[in-house]
This record gives C-alpha cells, sequence and structure tokens, in this order.
C-alpha cells in the first residue's frame, strides 16, 4: 500500500521561507518522477514543480521559478520543496505526487493525469 505524507506548511510572513517534505512508502521511491501541486483558494489545482526520480532534472512554474526549489533524497524516500521569498498568493494547500514514470519533457510535469498517488495536503499560508 502507497503512503504520501507531506508536512512542513505554516503561517509564515511575506519574504519568509518554508521547507515542505514528503514522505512516501510502498514502493520503490526512485524509480518514480515527483511533483508538488498545489491549490489557491477558488482555483484549480496547478503544478509547482516536478523532479525526476533521479532527482537529476526539474522543472517549476512561472510563478514560482527563481524562488522554489525541488529536491529529493532517495535513500529517506523523502521529497523536498524550499520555498523562499514568499508571496501573499503563494498561500494554499501544498500537494506532494507520485508519478507512474521517471520523467517526462514538456507538459509531463503540470499534467494531473501523470500522477497516481496524492498526500493530503499540508496548509501553507503567507500573510503580512
Amino acid at each position: 500500500q502507497v503512503q504520501v505524507v507531506e508536512s512542513g506548511g505554516d503561517l509564515v510572513q511575506t519574504g519568509g521561507s518554508l521547507r515542505l517534505s514528503c514522505t512516501v512508502s510502498g514502493l520503490t521511491f526512485q524509480d518514480h518522477g515527483m511533483a508538488w501541486f498545489r491549490q489557491r483558494p477558488g482555483k484549480e489545482r496547478e503544478g509547482v514543480s516536478c523532479i525526476s526520480g533521479s532527482g537529476n532534472s526539474a522543472d517549476y512554474g512561472d510563478s514560482v521559478n527563481n524562488r522554489f526549489a525541488i529536491s529529493r533524497d532517495n535513500k529517506k524516500n523523502t521529497l523536498y520543496l524550499q520555498m523562499n521569498r514568499l508571496k501573499e498568493e503563494d498561500t494554499a494547500m501544498y500537494y506532494c505526487a507520485v508519478s507512474h514514470s521517471f520523467w517526462g519533457g514538456g507538459d509531463w510535469c503540470t499534467d494531473r493525469k501523470n500522477y497516481n498517488y496524492w498526500g493530503q495536503g499540508t496548509q501553507v499560508t503567507v500573510s503580512s
């Protein structure tokens, strides 16, 4: 049974930083690309960042590029999202997702149908 558990969400001030973590069990972690999605109030779930199974390739949404950094530790079966220079518009529920494939190009990163396991989410609130 695959389990996906996010942690690290919190209330933070504008300009601050947070690191989200996602621990996965029940599969061979390094074989699977991973991603972070978020859902802002009143909006659809959107892709934030994704990373290949090896961690050697990554991609970011335009709204978070140069502020967020995705990484993974395959020995710990854990995915991370380092979020810096946070803005109020980053307020959202953040979800960790496990892909059925190692990596893909183009729109693979943000296409939800490429991910078949999801966590319950962790809330990030950015306030001035």
